[in-house]
């Protein structure tokens, strides 16, 4: 087999690993998914297996049987995870999990309103870098309850530009909200809104005019809706944001958007101990655009989680060098485009990662040194961390801790775990209670018969009823 050959021979693999995924979240047998869409049951075991090409129309029945959002349509035969657009004219861009609703809009809660975009690397979806005025929070809030009030029926056929500003303006707020609260509530707001842009985009569409701005701004709103879902616990409603989210960014050429969106990818399937899934998504997200400094470093630094999942110590390390080293040449347009990836932020974001790796890598293979370096750099992003993103520190304390336990010191794994335990069952975060668990997990296997261990888990049994 030549050089192509064998990519599209690879690119089959993923495809089916992908498919795989999707039809057992649907709770379908490979007979009752061939029945809805008219192939045999040997078909679809024979593409799950990676031994076929999708025949050509496959993949778009596939999405709408499972209800996918064109994850395996973008995914494609031969074309890897990159290509995540669709023509403005499919039916389908402008839908949307639930339905929209006359419910209010609760702000964010944050004191993040600009005055000018861009603003915390997002850019005005009209006119990119221009500077432009926003308008004051107030008239956005109430145009916004105005027009979900009214319905789909009353919306503008254009881009409005004072309102497009505005729903640009939110998100930052928003973004900034779901760091800092511990409670997700607002997610009701961000998807009614998200419900109101794509039927305005839908609206601007059929009056014969772009909606690329509109779904930039929907694109923005999607993978927050998705973070929110997937820390309820509700990954499967978070894959759909976040695939509606990839394919809006796709449409509207918003890189930022899809490389930051991937990286979401990588966090959803990392949840549920899928390394290879974690890794083909970080790829994705390095191949986006390799001229952007901070798109290879976050790319560096998620495949080191993939790898350390994985348990490839090799590989693992190599990536810590690169993202450490992509962290240290980041450019002004990095900085513009990633202000969450430069100075005290930047620490924070690259030495979690690279802790979290370290941590994952030690629990595979019992490395107690890489246990012990997962836990000086879990520290260092700790010591740069801004008292208000409560979220994260418990999410990273937790995380120290089990830096500790794999390092054989559970001593010092519960006297840090302890004193957060409730607060941090509390949240009903899936990433915070994910990382409680598995500490708790790792103490018993380990260390069950000591006196602190007991008195810890006892502590948590009582949490948890």
């Amino acid at each position: 087999m030549d050089a192509e050959g064998a990519g599209a021979a690879r690119s089959w693999v993923e495809f089916g690993r992908e498919l795989r995924w999707w039809r057992r979240a649907a709770g379908l047998t490979q007979s009752q998914l061939g029945q809805r869409v008219g192939y045999h049951h040997s078909v679809i075991s024979r593409v799950e297996s990676g031994l076929r090409e999708p025949p050509a129309g496959l993949a778009r029945r596939l999405d709408d049987v499972l209800a996918t959002n064109g994850a395996l349509a973008s995914l494609g035969a031969g074309r890897g995870l990159r290509d995540a657009a669709a023509p403005a004219g499919d039916p389908t861009l402008f839908a949307a999990p639930g339905v929209l609703t006359a419910d209010g809009v609760i702000p964010p809660g944050v004191p993040v309103w600009p005055t000018r975009l861009p603003y915390a690397g997002i850019a005005c979806p009209l006119h990119g870098d221009a500077g432009c005025a926003v308008p004051a929070p107030g008239d956005v809030l109430t145009t916004i309850a105005r027009l979900v009030r009214r319905g789909p029926a009353e919306l503008p056929t254009e881009p409005v530009t004072d309102l497009v500003h505005g729903l640009a303006a939110l998100l930052p707020g928003y973004t900034q909200a779901t760091v800092e609260q511990v409670s997700t509530e607002i997610v009701g707001s961000i998807e009614r809104i998200l419900h109101l842009v794509t039927s305005w985009a839908e609206a601007v569409h059929a009056a014969g005019r772009s909606p690329q701005s509109l779904l930039r701004l929907a694109a923005g709103y999607a993978q927050l809706a998705g973070r929110l879902r997937m820390q309820r616990g509700q990954s499967a409603v978070g894959m759909a944001w976040f695939g509606h989210g990839l394919r809006w960014a796709g449409v509207s050429a918003d890189l930022v958007a899809q490389a930051t969106l991937y990286s979401d990818f990588c966090t959803l399937t990392r949840l549920d101990r899928d390394g290879a899934s974690s890794l083909r998504y970080a790829r994705a997200l390095g191949a986006v655009d390799p001229r952007r400094g901070w798109v290879g470093t976050v790319s560096h630094l998620y495949q080191a989680r993939a790898y350390g999942l994985m348990g490839d110590a090799a590989r693992c390390e190599r990536q810590i060098v690169l993202g450490r080293r992509g962290l240290s040449r980041l450019d002004e347009r990095d900085r513009a485009e990633a202000p969450w990836l430069v100075e005290h932020a930047g620490q924070v974001r690259a030495e979690s990662s690279i802790g979290g790796a370290l941590r994952d890598l030690a629990a595979a293979t019992g490395d107690r040194d890489a246990a012990r370096r997962g836990a000086h750099a879990t520290q260092r992003a700790l010591t740069h961390l801004p008292v208000r993103m409560r979220p994260t520190y418990l999410l990273l304390t937790i995380r120290l801790a089990d830096c500790w336990a794999c390092a054989g010191d559970p001593g010092a794994a519960v006297a840090l775990a302890a004193p957060v335990a409730r607060e941090a069952l509390a949240t009903r975060r899936a990433t915070i209670v994910g990382e409680l668990r598995g500490l708790h997990t790792r103490l018993g296997r380990g260390w069950g018969d000591l006196p602190e261990v007991r008195d810890f888990s006892d502590r948590l049994r009582a949490l948890t009823g």
